[in-house]
């Protein structure tokens, strides 16, 4: 099973959300799609419950997106405490680990407001919940669990918040734009990646608004997607317990 998941859909990244959904189409149905929507993205692109995007949202829950809650801002407001913290904060995301550093009140108030704002919207459940840049402090986590939320992501496996349960375990296939060395790293990585995945149970592929300024991104998700549609076929997040726990490497 192939699971593909569009990243930071907000009123802000509209025009590069719809070039990311034409791009996959190609490849992948609507309905083996995931959107990771950010409520307020950065504190200046608030969805608004009625607004010509969030009639889109509707629309595109209505033929079969899974959407996800994706943060709230996705946006680090944080001060880390601890040499670890600092550096996933710096290191791994462009200031974006939004859940990073979160005390368990803010986390899970943040987390329910998500929800509830996002199935108001689409008039469906939510997916689940992904920290902006897959990262989660440990009040995060607390509160995830708390929240209700069928399914949750990270770098490296889906599992079920309320039981802990590993659902899918591996890397999973994305890109990033910030820099030259970035954008070739992860050109290897997802060629790499998408050649190794081909005999796992699940591969995941994850695109974000950024790649699409980037031809040559653009152009390696295709080849992934192609190497990986020769053994997975398109699949839904809830489809994974039913799978149950597997490895995706």
């Amino acid at each position: 099973m192939l699971l593909t998941a569009i990243h930071d859909v907000s009123p802000r990244t509209e025009g590069a959300v719809d070039r990311l959904r034409s791009h996959l189409g190609r490849r992948v149905p609507p309905d083996r799609m995931a959107m990771l929507v950010v409520p307020d993205h950065w504190g200046a692109a608030p969805i608004v419950p009625g607004s010509p995007f969030a009639r889109r949202l509707r629309g595109w829950a209505e033929q079969g997106v899974e959407m996800f809650v994706h943060g709230w801002f996705h946006q680090d407001r944080s001060r880390h405490n601890g040499l670890s913290a600092r550096a996933r904060a710096r290191y791994m995301t462009a200031g974006e680990g939004e859940f990073l550093g979160l005390d368990h009140a803010t986390s899970r108030r943040l987390m329910q407001d998500g929800k509830a704002l996002i199935e108001d919207v689409t008039g469906r459940a939510v997916a689940g919940f992904v920290a902006p840049a897959w990262l989660y402090g440990p009040a995060a986590r607390v509160a995830l669990a708390e929240c209700g939320f069928a399914l949750a992501e990270d770098h490296l496996r889906v599992w079920e918040p309320t039981t802990g349960r590993a659902l899918c375990r591996g890397p999973v296939i994305t890109w990033a734009s910030r820099s030259r060395g970035r954008i070739a790293s992860s050109l290897l990585a997802a060629r790499c990646l998408s050649v190794a995945l081909r005999a796992a149970p699940v591969a995941r592929l994850a695109v974000h608004p950024g790649d699409t300024g980037e031809p040559a991104l653009m152009a390696s998700i295709i080849a992934s997607l192609d190497r990986l549609r020769c053994s997975h076929a398109p699949g839904r997040y809830a489809d994974l317990p039913a799978v149950g726990a597997v490895r995706c490497g």
